[in-house]
């Protein structure tokens, strides 16, 4: 039985409907996965942040003794400071200023510290002179030595001086350890916690920020001092070096593997070398370069010279691929345009073709660069996890890098300490590399502009 030319037609039309609707469910569906895909990524991302910054702010905040310190002529017996006018050299003067230095080393400091201590607690409060010595830092000392060195005429006088508590104390202060334990799971005794419970309550101490986290360098013998100041250094020298080598490298040759070398065997192995070196492990990158700049070269151990040199190698694949990226973007029209008004090649491609690529290329440089400061694998192998508690003057000098610290600050045994202050590590380190992509979305977005 044949079908009217009407029904045939709402036939037609009831599979057409039918179709688009189990289109549009499709794209619905897959619109809706596609949100639920990146609400998660960003619901993970924001966990990971809110979970370093929970932990970390508190290290922004540091335990502070405020002491009546008597510099007493009983303790200090070592004479006057020499006085340059009392010596016919300088070399005389300046053995004599050595002496009076070592003599003033040599003296019970903590003496000192612990009367001012004793002069600050309660009337007859009871506690020996180890207990009461471990409340403050134990550069404690030699800050208040550092003091008199600086002006002899405090001999005899009383003054204010503001030292740090030490990371005991400070645990306890801020609640990272629980008071309910027993005082054998205790880091300090009983009469030091209640001496402390005691300074808090009437202002002796007080909580301030950190800066020492950025002022200083690492300390292992006074853990609340320990700051980030000379692996930041050390990460900046790395920084400077990946940016002067592998920049103009990079870019020169993604210039001549895209615009100038000939089409062969050769070049073909070599951009498949680079694409496979973009993703090689980077600890791989770490055993070249002890192999090669330690072993052969014999530069020296745990050097920013050295850890920029492997970070150089690490970075040039990446800006090599987006340099070519960024050239084989430009259109053909362009090159021939300035070819036909008589540039030559070389003149082409450096005034009319690489202008044009200078967002892509800046962006690429800047995120390669960002991805280089987070390596920590590479650096561990050239001996950059090396205690290291001094600020590199130069790339030559041995230094500690922003992820490192890290690495070595996360495996200190003080965990109760240290894993609020690793956590603060990672904001300063994170705070850096939004600043660098900060830095490159502003500067493209300029040169877009400009272009």
């Amino acid at each position: 039985m044949q079908t009217s030319p009407e029904k045939a037609s709402n036939d037609r039309t009831r599979i057409i409907r039918d179709g688009l609707r189990r289109r549009h469910t499709s794209e619905q569906i897959f619109r809706g996965l596609g949100i639920a895909a990146i609400a998660i990524a960003l619901g993970f991302v924001a966990l990971l942040f809110v979970d370093v910054f929970r932990k970390g702010v508190p290290a922004f905040v540091q335990s502070n003794l405020h002491l009546s310190v008597t510099f007493d002529a009983e303790v200090i017996d070592v004479g006057p400071a020499p006085a340059r006018a009392d010596f016919p050299s300088d070399a005389e003067y300046t053995a004599a200023s050595l002496k009076w230095q070592r003599d003033l080393a040599l003296l019970n400091w903590n003496t000192i510290v612990e009367a001012s201590l004793r002069k600050a607690a309660p009337e007859g409060f009871e506690i020996d002179s180890r207990q009461i010595q471990s409340i403050p830092e134990t550069n404690a000392r030699h800050q208040i030595r550092e003091m008199f060195v600086r002006d002899p005429s405090l001999l005899g006088q009383t003054v204010e001086v503001d030292v740090l508590a030490s990371a005991n104390a400070a645990n306890w202060i801020k609640g990272n350890i629980d008071r309910s334990l027993g005082d054998a799971q205790q880091q300090l005794s009983a009469p030091a916690r209640q001496l402390i419970d005691t300074f808090v309550e009437n202002g002796t101490i007080s909580n301030g920020f950190a800066w020492t986290i950025f002022t200083n360098v690492d300390s292992r013998a006074a853990p609340a001092s320990a700051g980030l100041l000379g692996a930041f250094v050390g990460t900046l020298w790395m920084m400077l070096i990946v940016v002067l080598l592998a920049v103009p490298i990079g870019v020169a040759a993604a210039i001549y593997l895209e615009e100038f070398a000939p089409k062969s065997r050769l070049t073909d192995l070599i951009e498949v070398n680079i694409n496979n070196l973009a993703a090689v492990p980077s600890i791989v990158f770490g055993l070249l370069g002890a192999a090669v700049f330690i072993n052969w070269f014999h530069l020296p151990i745990s050097a920013p010279l050295v850890g920029g040199l492997v970070l150089t190698l690490m970075t040039l694949p990446t800006i090599i691929i987006a340099t070519r990226g960024a050239l084989m973007g430009v259109s053909p029209a362009l090159r021939q345009a300035a070819l036909g008004m008589g540039a030559s090649k070389t003149q082409m491609v450096f005034h009319h073709v690489l202008p044009t690529t200078f967002p892509s290329i800046l962006t690429a440089t800047i995120l390669g660069v960002a991805h280089a400061l987070g390596e920590t694998a590479p650096l561990l192998l050239i001996g950059m996890k090396a205690f290291v508690a001094s600020v590199p003057a130069t790339p030559l000098d041995q230094a500690a890098a922003l992820p490192v610290q890290i690495y070595l600050w996360q495996g200190n045994e003080n965990r109760n300490f240290f894993e609020p202050r690793t956590a603060a590590a990672i904001m300063v380190l994170l705070a850096v590399m939004i600043l660098l992509n900060g830095a490159a979305i502003y500067l493209r977005s300029r040169l877009e502009k400009r272009a």
